[in-house]
């Protein structure tokens, strides 16, 4: 007989694991909502939101809490987050982080995580859309500057660039993007490298909310960000 902390619910253990990364890209149901995500986006005529988008943030999420040397245990944990957060694009674009959170809770239970983690988590994809999220933590922190630095003519998808709509056009005039963290400075800029397919106008027709939540980001992880295009500063002197 199970009692007290060694009650089992179902088939649902409580017995914690420290989940890793590897763990979640393992997990199949992840990876079809990441698929999913995608096509739904795709239907919409939406830029590429599927793994390549997925795995792009949760690197980047990792790279930017390791340069501001946040303990291995965070890093992981921003690193899950980068790749999950857009799983909630498989059921509407509308309040899709919150969805996401939503959509991941039984699934990182299930496989056994910490339930202070998972709500690292949920909370940091719950809060990554510019019109609704706010910056509550430095993985919710990280994982806005590194989803909102993805433009790039990569992300346009092969055979459907459209250039009646901004969106094709922005992403596909940035022919290089660079996300640059100096620790010593406690720096964050975000650099573009754009043709004329687009204009530095379109660009932040699209990107200026965006670019503001990096900003509050960058200003929660104790940094200054700036934003460069062409070699131009565009939010600093």
């Amino acid at each position: 007989m199970l009692l007290g902390s060694e009650k089992m619910s179902g088939n649902i253990s409580n017995v914690k694991k420290e989940v890793t990364f590897d763990d979640v890209y393992a997990n199949r149901e992840i990876r079809s909502l990441i698929e999913a995500s995608n096509d739904v986006l795709s239907a919409m005529s939406y830029t590429e939101h599927g793994l390549r988008h997925a795995m792009n943030v949760s690197k980047t999420t990792y790279e930017i809490l390791s340069k501001l040397e946040y303990d291995e245990r965070t890093r992981e944990l921003g690193r899950i987050a980068g790749y999950v957060h857009d799983i909630g694009n498989a059921v509407n674009r509308f309040n899709h982080g919150v969805t996401g959170g939503a959509l991941l809770f039984p699934i990182l239970r299930d496989m056994g995580m910490d339930i202070v983690e998972i709500g690292k988590i949920l909370s940091a994809v719950g809060n990554h859309e510019e019109e609704i999220g706010a910056i509550i933590s430095e993985i919710s922190a990280a994982l806005v500057i590194a989803d909102k630095s993805d433009a790039h003519r990569t992300r346009v998808k092969k055979g459907s660039y459209d250039k009646q709509d901004i969106h094709d056009r922005v992403n596909y005039s940035i022919k290089k993007n660079i996300l640059e963290i100096d620790p010593e400075k406690r720096l964050i800029t975000s650099k573009y490298y754009m043709d004329a397919t687009s204009s530095v106008m379109e660009y932040l027709t699209i990107y200026l909310k965006r670019m503001t939540m990096s900003e509050h980001a960058s200003s929660y992880l104790n940094c200054r960000f700036r934003l460069m295009i062409n070699d131009s500063y565009i939010n600093e002197r």
